[in-house]
């Protein structure tokens, strides 16, 4: 099943059978202030740099996200997508919980945009899937719902189950629905890696969808976070996880997903990756003759 996404210029395709899709997460203010103050002063010049930065290290997908409180997150929201476009030839994940900004996003967005994201509340489902239809877009769904997030992987099943349904019923394809089956902290509860990698097992089996998970969240809190981060990319990765919205600046994560890619027959004869290895040497020399 593939799930196909557009920017102006460059088609990326998330599949089981294709290289692990990279979502970017770091054009994102949440716990930045230094950022959230510049983009509340209309500064965009970091979000230039956080998608270079991103989209130098390999990244297939850029998340963009506005929500910084007391300001016009629609206005910004839509500025910031703008700028991306403008700029970086890569599709875009529109990440907002609010409606307003969301549509905002979606009118200014050239080519089919991931949006992030609904959850598997009644109210919610009927709010942002007519929008995701209308737009032609595709969308992540969370797989919890009003009572929080479940603690077996059938309960969550349940709700991405439930999601495809509800975007079946909205003229939304399956194809283009991507299930986040929740990644928690391994600090706060030592099952939540083993409960997610359960989880994708059964939504693999069951609905046959793409997947992709806050990867961050994982070693919330802990020490060493890349090297947990690059680990737990790779075993989800072999378990059916077929993209992640990730830290795409962490060296040892990306060439974990890559490395994986090859391992698993994704990346054949290994291109992508001779590919990459050749790039970071180039890159070593010239900075070693200007230096």
């Amino acid at each position: 099943m593939d799930t196909v996404l557009q920017s102006r210029s460059r088609t990326v395709t998330i599949a089981i059978d294709k290289p692990f899709c990279i979502i970017g997460e770091r054009i994102n203010p949440t716990g930045r202030k230094a950022f959230a103050a510049e983009l509340r002063n209309g500064n965009l010049d970091q979000v230039l740099e956080d998608a270079d930065a991103q989209i130098a290290m390999g990244c297939d997908m850029l998340d963009v996200n506005a929500g910084i409180p007391l300001v016009d997150e629609a206005e910004l929201l839509a500025s910031m997508l703008r700028t991306v476009q403008d700029t970086a030839d890569v599709p875009i994940c529109i990440d907002s919980s609010v409606i307003e900004a969301l549509e905002a996003g979606l009118a200014v967005y050239e080519g089919k945009p991931l949006v992030n994201s609904v959850t598997g509340e009644d109210d919610r489902l009927e709010e942002i899937l007519p929008l995701v239809a209308r737009h032609g877009a595709a969308v992540i769904g969370l797989a919890n719902d009003e009572t929080g997030i479940p603690e077996t992987p059938q309960q969550r099943l349940d709700i991405a189950r439930k999601i495809v349904q509800a975007a079946a019923d909205h003229g939304i394809p399956a194809e283009d629905v991507v299930i986040d089956p929740l990644a928690m902290p391994v600090g706060a509860e030592p099952r939540a890696v083993t409960l997610f990698l359960e989880t994708v097992r059964l939504i693999r089996d069951d609905l046959g969808v793409n997947m992709t998970c806050g990867a961050s969240n994982t070693s919330f809190g802990l020490p060493g976070r890349h090297t947990l981060g690059a680990a737990f990319l790779a075993v989800a990765k072999s378990h059916g996880l077929t993209s992640a919205i990730m830290d795409a600046r962490a060296r040892e994560c990306v060439e974990s997903v890559r490395a994986t890619d090859f391992l698993l027959g994704q990346d054949e004869w290994g291109a992508r990756w001779i590919a990459a290895h050749r790039a970071k040497l180039a890159a070593q020399a010239a900075q070693t003759a200007t230096g």
